[in-house]
């Protein structure tokens, strides 16, 4: 038995739909007609990285460490002196598996044997077995098609990591494989979401998938493989860029903010992942963890924010969960408990769920959200605001907005990271039929073991669809 996940970072349930209506992907059609094609909801944030949690560990991002792209240490137990702040952009990218929760099995750990491909999170995956580890050519090479813009450089990247993956698949027959081809994240920052060069992007995967099938019936394997193709998040057009740290300075409070981290005195942290959400700490200088609710200090600055267009959700953390509020929405509270999920409107309905939620099932409050502008929403923001390392208060940007308006090597103009459902919905193919409806990509990790055989560790967030 083996399991083949495929990762098409960025992609679109509705781009992916059209472009095998097309006919444009001739394989993943034909995988589509024998096992089926779902739409299901990523995580919050909705940014790579941190979205691959749930595909290697079946568990939300948040709570095993990963509350986002950039995050601030103020615990001061995984970041070091004198900015005690993370980012994955760059050579902090290694700290991952030292930060995810060690109780927390990766799927690599759970395999006899294991092959990643751009995976980030490599927790019990042997260096022979990682496809595109850094190197001190790679990493220039990376480095220059990064900075300079380059798509065209990114795709020749794909098909690399793809040609390499196809070999490693034919001859060592890997019982779990998850390779990353980021193309379509990429042109999609770079050119838009509708972009021609994304099926450009979208035919590689294409064209790995036939390989790999053909591979495996030559080989008399295909009845025991599963070949499943999935995205951690989608995407939408970017019109305008706001510079968040200079908004927070404007308030009177100095910032610490990537690149530049290293400030005297700093007030506040400003984490901006994807470039659609950000973490907000407040009063970085003290290790005390946060409480309940914002002093008054605090007030001219939420107030600020809120007035922003550029802001659609800000969620003042809470132990179980958050106040959610919205400038046009008003105001709720969500929370989780033993007794399940919560959503109970104050001044407003910020979520536009049309009713109160109490002691919801995951399921029920995945189907109370899954038509709405943020679906899964209730779930999503209680797992990340009561993540031990989130910031007291998390942003969700509005639509044509994000949140770095400075030192990108190049404009976005298509991003991700929020609730909105272009960020959070993401496609699901698998060629063979599942026993229930997928949901989440929490699901799939636990599906992928059901598959395999092997015994579904407890703990997880996510259900098999098996």
């Amino acid at each position: 038995m083996s399991v083949v996940l495929l990762l098409a970072d960025g992609a679109r349930p509705d781009t992916l739909d059209a472009a095998l209506t097309s006919g444009a992907l001739p394989a993943l059609a034909q995988l589509r007609d024998e096992g089926g094609l779902h739409t299901i909801t990523s995580c919050f944030p909705s940014v790579t990285g941190p979205a691959y949690a749930p595909f290697l560990m079946g568990r939300y991002p948040g709570p095993v460490g990963l509350p986002g792209l950039r995050w601030y240490d103020r615990a001061r137990t995984a970041c070091r002196f004198p900015d005690y702040a993370r980012s994955y952009v760059g050579y902090q990218i290694g700290a991952v598996n030292r930060d995810i929760d060690p109780d927390a099995p990766t799927v690599f750990e759970l395999c006899d044997s294991s092959l990643g491909a751009l995976n980030v999170i490599g927790r019990g995956l042997a260096k022979r077995d990682r496809i595109g580890s850094l190197t001190p050519r790679s990493a220039f090479r990376v480095a220059r098609t990064h900075f300079t813009g380059n798509v065209g450089g990114w795709l020749q990247i794909d098909r690399d990591v793809a040609d390499a993956v196809v070999r490693r698949v034919r001859r060592d027959a890997p019982e779990f494989v998850f390779a990353a081809l980021t193309g379509v994240d990429k042109v999609s920052h770079a050119r838009g979401h509708d972009s021609p060069m994304v099926m450009d992007a979208l035919r590689i995967v294409d064209d790995a998938a036939a390989r790999i099938r053909a591979d495996a019936e030559q080989s008399g394997r295909w009845n025991e493989m599963s070949l499943w193709i999935v995205s951690d998040h989608g995407h939408s057009r970017v019109t305008a860029h706001e510079d968040l740290a200079r908004l927070v300075e404007a308030t009177g409070w100095r910032t610490l903010s990537h690149p530049w981290v290293v400030t005297v005195a700093p007030d506040v942290a400003v984490m901006v992942s994807g470039n659609a959400m950000a973490h907000l700490y407040l009063d970085v200088r003290s290790r005390a963890p946060f409480t309940e609710h914002l002093d008054a200090r605090w007030s001219p600055l939420v107030a600020s924010l809120l007035a922003r267009p550029s802001v659609d959700l800000l969620l003042v953390r809470r132990s179980d969960g958050a106040l959610v509020r919205s400038a046009s929405r008003g105001d709720a509270v969500v929370s989780f408990d033993e007794r399940g999920y919560h959503y109970r409107r104050q001044s407003g309905d910020p979520l536009g769920v049309g009713r109160d939620l109490c002691r919801a099932s995951a399921d029920a409050a995945y189907d109370a959200m899954v038509e709405t502008d943020y679906p899964d929403g209730v779930v999503q923001i209680a797992h990340l605001a009561s993540a031990p390392r989130s910031g007291e208060v998390i942003l969700s940007a509005a639509r044509d907005w994000d949140f770095r308006a400075r030192y990108e090597p190049i404009p976005h103009v298509s991003s991700h990271g929020a609730l909105h459902r272009e960020h959070m919905l993401v496609p699901l193919l698998l060629n063979r039929p599942a026993a229930r409806q997928p949901r989440r990509t929490v699901d799939v990790m636990p599906s992928a073991l059901a598959a395999l055989g092997k015994t579904v560790p407890s703990g997880l967030d996510g259900r098999s669809f098996f």
